[in-house]
């Protein structure tokens, strides 16, 4: 996905470095099978120099995704990124939010949650990164595939249940917000993106969710990149969409 990588490096090196601080929730790699690996991938390590890069001018802090987990401390010190708790409270222009990745409040897809409970403890994860690099690339290879194809046939014919199951659920939110008692909630995973104000009972909160970037597939799906700025005044998207790119809409 060369548009949608050169677009990410011009981010950092343009975009990013006119803020105070940049929030990464998740889900920057397709896959992530261990730090060992990056230094075998030419791509990971321009992102390595390019986030280096970014954090010695703004602070940088990065949340794992369901895609990512596995990036480690060896990375993130390489990079100067500062990894956050999944949620975590942030305090934005004197305004509190709650940041996720966001796939653990898909609590309607109960198989990838229990996928998830078990390939997050520990010891599992321990387990993976001592298997032979090679052995571990054919197994994310061969998980990525199978995602794949089943996110394109759903997509091909969408129905109600897979709509939900790929969705966060009201209950969730309402749960996570009332633990940490905050009204105002972003996370990506679905990449859905809207700016919700939604309500369960007397409890009501505010959902901000960002995109996937992906500037390569126009043949499949419309071009999309954003980012979400907040100052003073509120969050708003960032389109980061180049106009030449816009154009061949």
């Amino acid at each position: 996905m060369p548009l949608t990588a050169q677009r990410f490096f011009d981010f950092c090196e343009k975009d990013a470095p006119k803020v105070e601080a940049v929030f990464i929730l998740g889900d920057l790699f397709e896959y992530w099978i261990g730090d060992d690996a990056a230094s075998s991938s030419p791509f990971q390590q321009e992102v390595r120099r390019a986030l280096s890069k970014l954090s010695t001018k703004v602070a940088t802090f990065y949340i794992h995704g369901n895609r990512d987990f596995l990036v480690g401390a060896d990375f993130l010190k390489k990079t100067g990124m500062t990894l956050l708790s999944d949620p975590a409270q942030i305090e934005i222009a004197g305004t509190p939010y709650l940041l996720s990745h966001g796939d653990a409040l898909c609590t309607a897809d109960v198989g990838y949650q229990v996928f998830r409970t078990w390939v997050r403890k520990p010891w599992v994860q321990k387990l993976f990164i001592r298997l032979p690099l090679d052995w571990r690339q054919s197994i994310a290879k061969q998980l990525r595939s199978n995602s794949h194809m089943n996110g394109q046939s759903a997509v091909r014919i969408p129905s109600p249940e897979y709509r939900i199951k790929t969705n966060v659920t009201q209950d969730a939110c309402a749960a996570l917000l009332r633990e940490h008692a905050a009204i105002r909630l972003i996370h990506g995973h679905t990449h859905l993106t809207a700016h919700h104000r939604e309500q369960l009972g007397e409890q009501t909160w505010q959902r901000w969710v960002l995109s996937d970037w992906d500037l390569d597939h126009p043949e499949s799906v419309l071009p999309k990149a954003n980012a979400l700025y907040i100052d003073g005044l509120g969050p708003r998207f960032m389109d980061l969409i180049k106009p030449q790119q816009q154009k061949l809409l």
